[in-house]
């Protein structure tokens, strides 16, 4: 993914992917989208994290999950 949007280094949170300046790990988001919550309450629980970093990190799996898919 892009480097503006997620850091991976072994001092940050020993490695996991987290949004980029910040401590805040990706599966954060989507472990909070599929219990249920909105991206506001995501946001809300992680206020380091911006909304646009949140839905350009969604758009981003998105766009790579769709890329891959194959037509019915």
């Amino acid at each position: 993914m892009t480097s503006n949007l997620i850091t991976v280094d072994p001092d940050i949170q020993s490695g996991v992917a987290v949004f980029a300046g910040t401590r805040v790990p990706v599966q954060n988001l989507f472990d909070y989208l599929e219990e249920g919550d909105c991206l506001d309450v995501f946001l809300k629980q992680f206020p380091s994290v911006t909304r646009d970093q949140a839905v350009a990190v969604i758009e981003k799996a998105r766009v790579s999950l769709v890329a891959d898919a194959h037509p019915a």
